[in-house]
Parts: structure tokens; C-alpha cells; sequence
């Protein structure tokens, strides 16, 4: 009953910015936890960012902390995750992800329920 669909995806310079989106319908949204997660061709699915129901508790992985910014708008029902200081090793498809059962989000991949189609970000040197 829940989907996920990422957009704002696309071809960026190294510097630059973007800004993602996730809208998820079905479910209870204000009641997911919500991340952020990305995967480069040959490697692992990684954690990114990851935003409780409210807000109030936020994760970054060490490679985007300091450059990267997550949000959630309840009453749009969407997840952001606003970009900056792009680099040419953030290029991946970006997922978003929702956990039905926890308040606080986790970096493990197997946490999360629902997983949407993902968007495509690549930076160009």
C-alpha cells in the first residue's frame, strides 16, 4: 500500500547543487522513519541521511555530513534531501526508504520496508 517515488535527479557540476524529492503515499507518513540511501555501479548500497517522524533526530554518513541536508514536510508527505558541494564520487542511483515500525532511523538497508524506484545523480568534473 505504500509507495515511494524519488525525482529531481540529474546531471550536475562538481560545485554545484541539487535537490532531491521523495512523495510517498499509502501508509501513515508522519509515522515513518525516512533515509536516504545511494548505490555506485559496482559497489554496495550505502546509508546516506536519515530523518525521524518529527525531526528531531538526523544521521549523515561521513562522506556527506557537512554538504548534504535532509528534511521531511509532513503535511506534503515528501522527504527532501537538499545537496550542496557536489562531487564527482556522489554519483549514484539515490533511493529513499521507509521503516513503518521505528521513530528513530537506522543506517541498515534491511531496516526499511519500502524502497522507492530511485533517481539518477551523476557529477560531472
Amino acid at each position: 500500500q505504500v509507495t515511494l517515488v524519488e525525482s529531481g535527479g540529474r546531471l550536475a557540476q562538481a560545485g554545484g547543487s541539487l535537490n532531491l524529492s521523495c512523495a510517498a503515499s499509502g501508509g501513515t507518513f508522519s509515522a515513518f522513519a525516512m533515509g536516504w540511501f545511494r548505490q555506485a555501479p559496482g559497489k554496495e548500497r550505502e546509508f546516506v541521511a536519515g530523518i525521524s517522524w518529527k525531526g528531531g533526530a538526523i544521521y549523515y554518513s561521513a562522506s556527506v555530513k557537512g554538504r548534504f541536508t535532509i528534511s521531511r514536510d509532513n503535511t506534503k508527505n515528501t522527504v527532501y534531501l537538499q545537496m550542496n558541494s557536489l562531487k564527482s564520487e556522489d554519483t549514484a542511483v539515490y533511493y529513499c526508504a521507509a521503516d513503518p515500525h521505528h521513530e528513530i532511523p537506522r543506517q541498515g538497508d534491511a531496516d526499511y520496508r519500502y524502497w522507492g524506484q530511485g533517481t539518477q545523480v551523476t557529477v560531472s568534473s
